[in-house]
């Protein structure tokens, strides 16, 4: 049986206000359930993957309005809700890109605090901290890993997640268009080497100078791509196999044969 998930490319243009930009992302995940068992945001999609000086103005706690509301929200349309990511506040006051998935009961089923942040000591380092937890939960699409953007460059991280059981990777974003040949190919590297399915929502829209990407994807363990979405604003939909990935890895056992580790 396969397990309908719907991934929102939502437009991040800096024009829109954060509230009006949440408001608007409550209609799409509305309209993104209707026939999915999973829905997906991308990444930092309140404030802007690229708005990084807005980030401490608008950062919460894991418990504060915006995540309990999506909850909620979770519960309501009896929905798996991977809220995309947020900037979450800890308790000793350090920022984090946090990463949230909702069960359909509108509980936290798992957090996950992006490890790789991007900026080359610029960007996301100037004001975020970085998690140091894999994170692998058990989802409709078997154990499944949790990853950000910028994690997509490092094949190791995607490695201890197949070590650690994932079958599946929901993995959240905001890419940005000059780059975009880049997430085409890791996206399918990704899923190749670790013969496990990579569920990628990327954002596009307008963040001062940077273009985002679109293209978000879902690809099968083999490395083909079963549904891609273009470079504007849409709801991509596609139907995902949680066996496909054992069935490929016993007729291929390439993971077998790992000798560097």
């Amino acid at each position: 049986m396969t397990v309908p998930v719907a991934l929102i490319q939502m437009d991040i243009s800096s024009s829109e206000s954060v509230p009006e930009r949440v408001t608007r992302a409550f209609h799409l995940v509305r309209s993104a359930a209707e026939g999915a068992q999973i829905v997906m945001l991308p990444e930092l999609w309140a404030v802007g993957a690229f708005e990084i000086e807005q980030l401490a103005a608008h950062a919460q706690a894991i418990d504060g309005p915006l995540m309990t509301d999506l909850g909620v929200l979770a519960a309501e349309l009896g929905i798996w809700l991977h809220a995309g990511s947020f900037a979450e506040r800890s308790a000793d006051g350090e920022l984090f890109n946090t990463s949230v998935l909702f069960d359909p009961n509108g509980s936290i089923a798992a957090t996950y605090r992006k490890i790789h942040l991007f900026g080359f000591d610029g960007g996301e380092t100037t004001v975020l901290s970085g998690g140091d937890e894999l994170v692998v939960v058990d989802t409709p699409l078997g154990p499944t890993g949790l990853a950000t953007c910028y994690d997509l460059r490092f094949p190791e991280l995607f490695r201890a997640l197949t070590e650690g059981g994932a079958t599946a990777v929901l993995l959240t974003s905001g890419w940005p268009q000059p780059r975009i040949a880049h997430w085409d190919v890791l996206t399918r590297a990704r899923a190749i080497e670790d013969q496990l399915w990579i569920v990628a929502c990327n954002e596009v829209g307008q963040q001062g100078s940077v273009t985002l990407g679109g293209h978000s994807v879902v690809v099968d363990p083999t490395g083909e791509a079963i549904a891609a979405a273009g470079d504007a604003a849409e709801i991509l939909r596609a139907q995902v196999d949680p066996q496909c990935s054992a069935r490929w890895r016993e007729e291929f056992p390439v993971l077998a044969d790992i000798r560097l580790t």
